[in-house]
């Protein structure tokens, strides 16, 4: 145990959990990272063992036979997996953002079917918003449904679904006709099932295959287009037409804590690889770390570490309240993946030659950060929502 990223007030059902979850990526993730991301191959063990341990329900409802935790352990478990590998925390933060959903806005009738087998693994989510032609505007969303009958059918296509060809359900966001005179209220949310691969999977619905990506290896990333693809109307997911905007934005406030997390995790990593490489690595008769100009980065960076991880907490307790978190979440989100940037960066630059070398876990970690400032959203998105819910809060009463 570290002194940074420490978290107060743990129940000791998180504590074991967390300390099962440690034990795990230090035996089973990290020692096989490197060579998996640089084949990009699925981590099928890896996910196997997620599964035995019941981390693919851990916020589902006892009820539906998963174990019923809070966001802030969830969070605390994905920063956990994100400093073995990010691509881990990926194939879990879809699934899990596709099973708050169903936990909060399905009907009984959806929930009874999908989330005793998404606690196991059984069915494992993907989650499709973003457009070829558009990402964080949503309300400019160009596929659509329309209704025939008791199905719609669907056209257009989809672009960056995590987990879009392993994945077997898709909880997919498109245009429909519900006469509202705002574009963000004629959006609904299906349910869209699917067996695993690529090509033609069903009729009407073609995962064409992997999009090769700068990092976030491993974990698959594709399109999805949909031609034509019929799907009846108990698969809109509460039974609420003209509603999908608004599950899928709390959808993506918990995805942004969920981020914010792996943002933390990837900082911890690199701060542990610089300050172990700083102490063993020996310029001018000393350790750099006993060099001013290597020890106050290490400084700079230990402090970037503790910020992020306690505004990350502070996030996840807070939408765990019941309450509205989208300016604290969307804080958490900017701060953590820039200063996981900076961090990352840093560490780098304290392995100095040896930090491009394959050979080093830093590159690979270089690759990975960058990620993380678009995913949920650009740092650019962030501060529109902060200054918007901060003007908001201190709007001028004339």
């Amino acid at each position: 145990m570290t002194r940074l990223a420490q978290t107060a007030g743990l129940t000791d059902v998180q504590q074991e959990i967390l300390s099962t979850v440690r034990d795990f990526v230090n035996k089973e993730i990290i020692p096989h990272a490197q060579e998996l991301e640089h084949a990009d191959t699925y981590p099928a063990d890896i996910v196997d063992g997620m599964k035995e341990m019941g981390l693919f329900g851990l916020m589902i409802p006892e009820a539906y036979g998963g174990l019923g935790e809070s966001l802030l352990t969830y969070a605390l478990v994905v920063e956990e997996i994100a400093r073995g590998w990010m691509s881990v925390s990926g194939v879990i933060n879809i699934h899990f953002i596709v099973a708050y959903m169903l936990r909060q806005h399905g009907t009984q009738a959806q929930q009874e079917h999908y989330l005793p087998k998404m606690a196991t693994g059984e069915i494992r989510g993907a989650f499709s918003m973003s457009e070829p032609d558009l990402g964080s505007d949503v309300a400019a969303i160009k596929t659509r449904a329309r209704r025939d009958g008791e199905d719609y059918v669907i056209d257009g296509s989809k672009m960056w679904l995590t987990n879009g060809g392993t994945a077997n359900l898709i909880a997919l966001l498109a245009r429909t006709d519900e006469g509202a005179a705002k574009p963000h209220q004629n959006l609904t949310a299906f349910l869209v099932d699917k067996p695993e691969g690529y090509g033609e999977v069903v009729p009407g619905l073609t995962i064409p295959g992997k999009i090769d990506k700068m990092g976030y290896k491993g974990v698959d990333t594709t399109e999805a287009v949909f031609d034509g693809f019929r799907i009846g109307a108990d698969k809109v997911l509460g039974d609420a037409p003209g509603k999908g905007f608004a599950h899928i934005m709390d959808g993506i406030e918990v995805g942004r804590v969920n981020v914010a997390a792996r943002a933390c995790g990837i900082g911890i990593r690199s701060f542990e690889l610089a300050v172990e490489y700083a102490q063993q690595r020996k310029t001018f008769g000393k350790a750099i770390s006993d060099h001013q100009a290597i020890a106050f980065k290490i400084a700079e960076m230990a402090t970037k570490v503790e910020a992020s991880h306690l505004m990350m907490v502070n996030a996840a307790r807070l939408k765990d309240s019941g309450r509205r978190n989208d300016v604290e979440a969307g804080m958490a989100k900017l701060l953590a993946s820039e200063y996981c940037a900076e961090v990352t960066e840093d560490a780098f630059r304290i392995h100095g030659g040896y930090g491009y070398s394959k050979e080093y876990e830093i590159e690979r970690l270089m690759r990975e950060a960058p990620f993380l400032l678009i995913g949920e959203g650009t740092s650019e998105i962030q501060k529109t929502i902060i200054s918007r819910g901060i003007l908001r809060e201190y709007k001028t009463r004339n």
